[in-house]
């Protein structure tokens, strides 16, 4: 207690430092997941991905990120263990957003796309394990964490690749596919709306209505999401009335693909709010559990976030993308399998329906490791040449990595925090 009044604003300051170094770290490395599917396909340019993104991205942090967040991130740990010690939460929380967002640096520099759900998860587990006792982390909680590992990219993998092998039969293997491509293509873009609508209903804005006393059920959320499903397909086939029909002897679906990338533009937009009302919470999650036990001077079951917090995460994550983003983008995008329009697009349909159904199943999932599923289960579609094994060993081995550098790392600062002010 003395420790939390004596240096609590200093503690407060580090906490925002921090926060918003994690939440840079989040816009490196998983906003650029989320748009190297567009970009790589060359469905839009990365100056025109990262304006979308800064825009929906923020949107989607701001507007639809407020929910009262459980002191302790995600229940990893029991808050009966530190209830003597809240200082000890304090150093814990912050030394966890400082490793989090160390590895997620490292990995941007390298192109590596990581989990940042379970970067701050591995710093949360270390510090507490080591600085607290084992018995103080929900080992169940990390275990389900863990099998996401394996379920994410498999369900999204397979769903592209009866996606992509759906557009095969339907619009590139027949005679005619442009004219299929106008017909077959309005169906995908329903699909395209229903589901980034269910991604947002369900994951972003459920807060949103929960503050203001509104709850949808899940048939409810289906309702308003075929709605929008309609609103998308009717704007999508005025878009495609522009694209006329130009003969290329080098490459006969040009035509194709031009029609491909308008349904991409969809796609990024609501990506990019799905995904920032929902992972905004790995950065400030954390901080305001700190924010919350230094003003009240104990561990509370319950810390509102504050609008001043989230405006962080939202602005952290913005500079993130702006000034170093294409680097995941590019691995995303570009080094794992070649993309274009109709490959990226099934790619992207197929993690928001891997989103949506986790989230109708509760099932915990990492935005990373399902998009990298599903742009792998795009090239297999191709056959396993159109793989680059060797990016996706590395990518794999990042996936590995990242739980015990994330621990290893908030246990080194955990201990120099200690040190520092506990006399």
């Amino acid at each position: 207690m003395e420790i939390l009044a004596e240096y609590g604003t200093i503690l407060l300051i580090l906490a925002c430092i921090f926060g918003v170094f994690m939440a840079w770290g989040v816009g490196a490395n998983d906003v650029a997941n989320a748009m190297g599917t567009s970009v790589g396909s060359k469905a839009l340019t990365v100056k025109q991905a990262i304006l979308i993104a800064m825009v929906f991205e923020f949107a989607g942090a701001y507007l639809a990120g407020g929910e009262v967040t459980s002191t302790i991130r995600k229940g990893i740990i029991d808050p009966a263990s530190m209830a003597g010690s809240p200082e000890l939460l304090v150093f814990g929380m912050t030394s966890a957003l400082l490793a989090a967002g160390t590895w997620l640096l490292i990995a941007s520099i390298f192109g590596w796309p990581v989990s940042t759900t379970h970067s701050i998860v591995g710093a949360i587990v270390g510090f507490a394990a080591v600085g607290i006792s084992v018995e103080a982390v929900a080992w169940g909680k990390v275990g389900k964490i863990a099998a996401s590992w394996v379920v994410s990219p498999v369900l999204a993998g397979t769903i592209s690749f009866f996606l992509f092998r759906s557009v095969q039969k339907f619009i590139l293997n027949t005679d005619n596919p442009f004219d299929n491509a106008k017909r077959y293509i309005p169906v995908y873009m329903f699909a395209v709306g229903f589901l980034i609508a269910m991604v947002t209903l369900l994951k972003g804005l459920k807060h949103v209505f929960k503050d203001i006393g509104f709850k949808l059920s899940f048939m409810e959320s289906m309702g308003i999401a075929a709605i929008i499903g309609v609103i998308v397909a009717l704007i999508g086939i005025q878009l495609m009335r522009k694209v006329k029909y130009v003969h290329n002897e080098d490459n006969r679906f040009e035509s194709v693909e031009k029609v491909f990338a308008i349904l991409m533009i969809f796609t990024a937009c609501a990506m990019a709010f799905a995904h920032g009302s929902n992972d905004v919470a790995n950065a400030v999650g954390p901080l305001a559990a700190v924010v919350s036990t230094i003003k009240s001077g104990a561990i509370t079951a319950k810390s509102v976030m504050p609008s001043w917090i989230l405006l962080l995460g939202g602005l952290g994550i913005v500079v993130g993308l702006a000034t170093y983003g294409f680097k995941v983008m590019a691995t995303i995008g570009r080094k794992i399998t070649e993309l274009t329009p109709s490959r990226g697009f099934a790619a992207e349909l197929g993690a928001a329906a891997t989103v949506v159904l986790a989230s109708g199943t509760g099932l915990p999932i990492s935005t990373t490791h399902t998009l990298v599923g599903a742009v792998l289960g795009v090239g297999l579609a191709r056959g396993i040449g159109a793989l680059n094994l060797g990016v996706i060993g590395t990518i794999f081995m990042s996936w590995i990595i990242t739980l015990p550098a994330g621990a290893g790392l908030a246990i080194i600062f955990f201990f120099l925090f200690k040190g520092i002010f506990v006399v």
